[in-house]
């Protein structure tokens, strides 16, 4: 045999002895050999996304696997472990769309479309797919390459359509519209197995709502109403109202005494200033829409920029344009201001225009001039605050105004609004409502709302903060949180003809009800009376973005602080400018343990809330685009947001308008999606769904234990999921996939007919080929969403039923994706479900789609149901649930006959493995520095049946360090010459050598057996213990007194020991280490007498040890009992040993035994050389000196006479000192532990430290007391 190298060189083994094995085709599975003497073993891999690389979790699932596959074929089974890779939709998609944003080729997939990212993925795949599967054979993995699948090939995505279509003739597939997880980065829904729960640190909002008494507030005390959708052309007729009937116009005056404050007309002065006012504005406008407007009024500038009007802002009456669009003033006091872009310096008369005039009443006490001043690029004027008096000769003014077309004027406190024609004529009054609701002022501090249009109108009247005047309500508008904001003194109604022929305003008069009255006031007048005291609920939350969602108020009836509220409403905060009114409801789901006990009901945004709308009749209101972003109708402060943004920004709203009453800390639990890492949501969509099949059989397999899980708790984790399951969403919203094979196409005002012949065209067609015509036969095909055979469909279509108005939907699912038939559909004006499946759709067919199905292979019928599954915990629902039903349903048998459940990989510190931690090392990395086999067996050393591991790299230090010792262990055998065929001769065999043969009998039923029950590092802590510790310490130590002898027999017979020994133990290291086991095995020229196999001569077709049995032992003269004798031997070398070591003595020394029994002298030889002693005297009358250090061996008593060797009472000097420090430390940690005040505030990791640093302190003066008595 060649002699071995003095070092291991693992990278050059492992690239030779791999590729001679894909040579020999040592991994190839024939099912023509399989056979009641070979029987078939089959495992499938769990296979990896194609854009996987090697990790830990794959090196230990594919180790794991790869151990079982190689100690099957060493007990003579026919092996297929079968790999393969997944498309991964989502994942794989999410890959290569931000590959190519990366690259600059796209800013969105739309941009290539569904046909060019698909291909673009193509590309991808064929570049990068086959990464994992190179990294895996670095590994050793003993897959069967030559049936290597991919879960998107032809023939898989034929066996994925077939079973789509047969679930969906089943009527087991359906599609309706749910609450799902949706995913706003790769825009599709998710199933629950697809959401990782992680832990948040949020922030709860707690708000404030008002509770109303119903859904139109109630009356007030002095009640004056006019439903003004019963007027005509005439205006309205009330107590102090003023029209002015050439433009239609009606200011309504709800205030009962106004005409003791104010006339109905214009002080003279004022006449004048307004005649001065409509000389300027004819001058410089001509036309358009004014603002009479004071400080804190409802922004004018907002409307005109909505309406797309220019903005003209004139500080005081009597300012004019130079040529240069300057402001000049007409006095001193105002220094010159120049307009900036925004302002508008010089406009086109014909365009239209918004004219603000400020200050216009400044005599009479009317209003005082103040500095103009410019903010934001726009121009302002401060004006005071107008008396009571004087708003209402503001309401006056404007009937002063003639010759103007006036179509609509709305009045507030502090303005006046005139939209004209014909200049404005593009303003629409939808629109100028709509703009007006945008327009928001802050009036004494206070964020109010402008009127919203006729339908959502309300009136708040108050003066000076104090003075409650009166309040005036319309349908489903929201007071102010304050209750005091001074909104309007008056509305103005506009009932003209030309406005009432407007749909728009048709619409809103036909809903408006406006109601007008007088409250009571405070103590300071005797007119009024003060108001109610108001009803709040703090609501608490940590999505106050989807606020505008909000449909109701839920409290839960057993809640006796809220069952007097129920059936009221609330004002809901959000939008500000549609503060709708929300029912408050009853229902048991609510927890009043939790938060506030009041619930926001958002349908459209939360599954519970959902079910909650389902059951009172709610809207779901989706306030939110698919990509996270808020839509329009969140309102106009959170459209456009991110979700994210828009949280921070509604909860600043919230405190604006006084509704936020505080934020706290919160850790909550949050759904992402385990694809993209990115939060999910709740949305209502339409999908497609699968009732599950074959749930019984499924189930029951497992409770009966006909298949076995291992730990067998996750059964109890199974049956639980079983019991509940929930429908599973298949559909996803990607492109990257198996699409739904399902066509449609509507028939407008046709016949059933009619349509049932639409159907049987594409079967009867002369253009479909051979392949499209039988898959068409075996399609199921819908109309109006009712299934018909194709039978049911000829007579059907010979039938005379009457054409219908409504549209027809025809449908078809065919289990084909030929171009055949995709011509044919589309010529026929089908279209295809855009949606793709989700992929646990096809992984769940994994074992049997791979291996032939639907045809009866050879392959199907010699390897399936498979052997064994070794997968993770965490994809029990995903895919070995979903793989059993599928066994069941089309297989009619269980997938494997057991399922081995690793654990998860985590660091030192027990945290699970991430690339943000950097705390997952590289496997190739690991591979490079220590060998492949080295990673193999440091893994499985740490990993428990089904326990989570706490990966140290130690240990695969420690694996390397291990095939270090096996390989210098072969090199020492070879280095002792001989054959290794030498057969072993019963009567030279000595003691260590039975009782080596023991222990190996021992090690390979232990290794056997742990095997059997999946307890892998069992397996490899049996080897450990054997190899290193029996066989190199021991065993090989003790040897040397024969193979350094001149007996050549005994030499003989222990070599051919030694040989049987190793041969045995390179089998069973072999599933665990094939790479240094096969490199050794040829080496030392164990495969001589090896049978050609299919792959040629490898350890891996060599037979799996079997432990001797009792005649087998008695042929070599091994009696259990010979077993004790040897480690009798080794004990009492250990405890000389422990002698040495207690005095530091590593030389070799003189030991004297005094012996129990007469011992051979083959023994007494091998004892001295395991104890290193020169010599060793065996003398049956020795007398030790006093203070001579002994051991009580089995064999008697051993004696280390220290003479020459130590200064003796210099040692015990030095030992004294040791002594009494260790004791100081001993007693330092025992009054620790003692000190409650220590013990009670440290964590029970400290006290654990401290406890054993006791411990260790204890054990040192044990050993010191020893010696001290050893020396005298």
């Amino acid at each position: 045999m060649p002699e071995l190298d003095k070092t291991y060189t693992p990278a050059e083994v492992e690239a030779r002895w791999y590729q001679r094995w894909l040579d020999d085709k040592c991994f190839e599975a024939d099912p023509a050999r399989v056979s009641e003497k070979r029987p078939a073993y089959s495992i499938v891999i769990p296979p990896p996304n194609v854009t996987g690389i090697l990790t830990l979790g794959h090196v230990l699932n594919n180790t794991i696997q790869d151990i079982l596959a190689r100690r099957a074929r060493m007990l003579g089974k026919e092996v297929l472990w079968l790999p393969g890779t997944d498309h991964a939709g989502i994942a794989t998609q999410n890959v290569v769309e931000k590959t190519l944003k990366k690259q600059g080729v796209i800013k969105h997939r739309d941009d290539l479309g569904r046909e060019g990212l698909v291909a673009k993925i193509w590309e991808w795949k064929e570049k990068h797919g086959g990464i994992i599967i190179e990294q895996l054979k670095k590994l050793g993995a003993s897959c069967d390459w030559s049936r290597e699948r991919f879960t998107f090939d032809d023939d898989y995505n034929a066996c994925v359509m077939r079973v789509f279509v047969d679930l969906y003739k089943k009527g087991l597939i359906y599609r309706g519209k749910r609450m799902v997880n949706w995913c706003p980065s790769s825009l599709t829904a998710l199933s629950d197995e697809e959401v990782v729960m992680k832990a948040q640190n949020a922030i709860m909002y707690h708000f404030k709502v008002e509770v109303v008494d119903d859904e139109k507030p109630s009356q007030p005390a002095r009640p004056r109403a006019v439903d003004i959708s019963e007027q005509e052309e005439q205006t309205l007729q009330h107590e102090h109202t003023h029209t002015n009937r050439r433009t239609g116009l009606a200011t309504y005056i709800t205030g009962p005494h106004f005409d003791e404050r104010a006339g109905p007309g214009l002080s003279a002065a004022n006449r004048r200033r307004v005649g001065q006012a409509l000389a300027l504005y004819r001058e410089l406008v001509g036309g358009g829409a004014i603002s009479a407007d004071g400080a804190g009024s409802h922004s004018g500038a907002a409307i005109a920029v909505k309406l797309g009007i220019p903005l003209l802002k004139l500080p005081e009456l009597g300012l004019k344009l130079d040529a240069a669009g300057v402001w000049q003033p007409s006095g001193d006091d105002l220094t010159r201001l120049k307009a900036g872009s925004e302002a508008q310096p010089f406009l086109d008369k014909a365009a239209g225009s918004v004219f603000k005039i400020f200050a216009m009443l400044e005599d009479d006490g009317i209003g005082k001039k103040l500095r103009a001043k410019c903010e934001d690029g726009r121009w302002y004027v401060d004006f005071e605050k107008a008396s009571f008096v004087e708003t209402l000769e503001k309401l006056n003014l404007l009937h002063e105004i003639g010759g103007l077309p006036t179509e609509i004027v709305g009045v507030t406190s502090q303005a006046a609004w005139i939209i004209a024609q014909p200049e404005a004529a593009h303003v629409s009054l939808d629109d100028y409502q709509a703009a007006r609701a945008e327009a928001v002022a802050n009036v004494g501090g206070i964020q109010v709302a402008g009127v919203r249009g006729l339908e959502d109108i309300r009136i708040v009247w108050h003066r000076d903060r104090a003075w409650v005047i009166g309040d005036l309500h319309a349908k489903n508008i929201m007071r102010d949180s304050t209750g005091k904001a001074r909104i309007m003194d008056a509305l103005v109604m506009p009932v003209s003809k030309e406005l009432k022929a407007l749909p728009a305003v048709q619409n809103a008069i036909c809903e408006a009800k406006v109601k007008a009255g007088v409250i009571e006031a405070e103590a300071q007048n005797d007119l009024f009376a003060a108001p109610k005291e108001k009803i709040w609920l703090t609501i608490a939350t940590t999505r106050p973005e989807v606020i505008p969602g909000d449909q109701a108020i839920a409290v839960n009836p057993k809640d006796e602080r809220y069952a007097h509220l129920i059936g009221k409403h609330v004002r809901r905060p959000l939008p500000v400018e549609d503060q709708a009114l929300l029912p408050i409801i009853a229902d048991e789901h609510v927890d009043f343990t939790f938060g506030t006990g009041v619930l926001k009901v958002t349908p459209a945004h939360d599954k519970a809330d959902f079910e909650i709308a389902q059951r009172h009749n709610l809207p779901a209101v989706d306030v939110m685009h698919p990509n996270g972003v808020l839509n329009e109708l969140a309102g106009k402060d959170l459209a456009g947001m991110e979700r994210f943004a828009a949280r921070k920004r509604a909860a600043e709203l919230l405190t604006e308008i006084g509704s936020l009453v505080k934020e706290e800390p919160y850790q909550n639990n949050l759904g992402y999606s385990e694809r993209a890492d990115v939060p999910i949501e709740s949305r209502l969509s339409e999908q497609w769904f699968l009732k599950y099949p074959s749930v019984k059989e499924s189930q029951a397999v497992v409770a009966s234990g006909e298949m076995k899980f291992h730990p067998d708790r996750w059964a109890k984790v199974y049956d639980h999921w079983m019991t509940g399951l929930q429908d599973w969403c298949i559909s996803r919203q990607v492109w990257w996939g198996h699409r739904i094979p399902v066509w449609s196409k509507k028939l407008d005002q046709t016949s059933l007919s009619s349509a049932a012949g639409e159907l049987i065209q594409l079967v009867v067609s002369r253009r479909t080929a051979q392949v499209t015509v039988e898959a068409l036969n075996q399609s199921v095909f819908m109309i109006n969403g009712v299934q018909y055979s194709r039978e049911q469909l000829q007579s059907l279509c010979e039938s005379q039923d009457p054409s219908s108005d409504q549209a027809v939907e025809v449908e078809i699912a065919v289990s084909t994706t030929s171009q055949d038939l995709i011509a044919l559909m589309t010529e026929n004006g089908f279209t295809q479900d855009p949606d793709v499946l989700d992929t646990w759709f096809s992984s769940w067919l994994w074992p049997f789609a791979t291996m032939g199905w639907p045809e009866k292979t050879s392959t199907l019928k010699a390897f399936y149901p498979t052997s064994d599954l070794v997968t993770g915990p965490d994809i029990i629902f995903f895919w070995v649930a979903r793989m059993i039903m599928a066994g069941f349903e089309w297989m009619g048998e269980l997938p494997f006959k057991n399922v081995y459940f690793t654990g998860i990989i985590r660091d030192k510190q027990g945290r699970k493995m991430s690339k943000s931690l950097g705390n997952s090392p590289d496997p190739l990395e690991l591979i490079a520095s220590y060998s492949a086999d080295a990673l193999r067996f440091g893994i499985m050393r740490s990993a428990p049946l089904g326990q989570d591991i706490c990966f140290d790299e130690k240990n695969v230090e420690l694996g390397r360090n291990f095939c270090t010792k096996l390989w210098n262990a072969a090199r020492f055998r070879q280095m002792q010459g001989g054959a290794t065929e030498t057969e072993i001769s019963a009567a030279l065999l000595s003691s260590d050598d039975k009782w080596i043969l023991l222990r190996l009998n021992t090690a390979i039923a232990e290794v056997s057996t742990a095997l059997e029950e999946y307890r892998f590092s069992d397996a490899t802590a049996t080897l450990y213990r054997f190899f290193w510790s029996e066989y190199c310490d021991w065993y090989v130590e003790a040897s040397k007194a024969v193979l350094q002898g001149s007996d050549e027999k005994r030499k003989a017979n222990t070599l051919a020991v030694i040989d049987f020994v190793l041969g045995h133990t390179l089998r069973l290291f072999h599933p665990f280490m094939p790479f240094i086991t096969e490199e050794l095995w040829h080496g030392m020229g164990f495969n001589a007498d090896l049978p050609e196999n299919q792959g040629g001569k490898s350890i891996m077709f060599a037979i799996w040890p079997k432990p001797l049995d009792a005649d087998e032992l008695a042929h070599f003269g091994i009696l259990p009992e010979d077993e004790q004798a040897a480690n009798d031997k080794y004990k009492a070398v250990e405890l000389g040993r422990g002698l040495k070591s207690t005095f530091n003595i590593n030389k070799k020394v003189r030991f004297v035994l005094k012996p129990a029994s007469e011992l051979p002298a083959h023994e007494i030889e091998v004892l001295r050389i395991l104890l290193n002693a020169e010599p060793l005297e065996v003398d049956s009358a020795f007398q030790p000196k006093k203070g001579t250090p002994a051991a009580l061996t089995p064999l008697g008593e051993l004696f280390l006479p220290l003479d020459g060797l130590i200064d003796v009472d210099a040692e015990k000097a030095r030992v004294g000192k040791e002594v009494a420090k260790v004791e100081s430390e001993l007693e330092k940690v025992t009054a620790k532990l003692a000190d409650t005040n220590f013990t009670s505030k440290v964590p029970q990791k400290v006290l654990d430290e401290h406890q054993q640093r006791k411990t260790d302190w204890e054990d040192k003066l044990a050993k010191l007391k020893v010696m001290l008595e050893a020396l005298g």
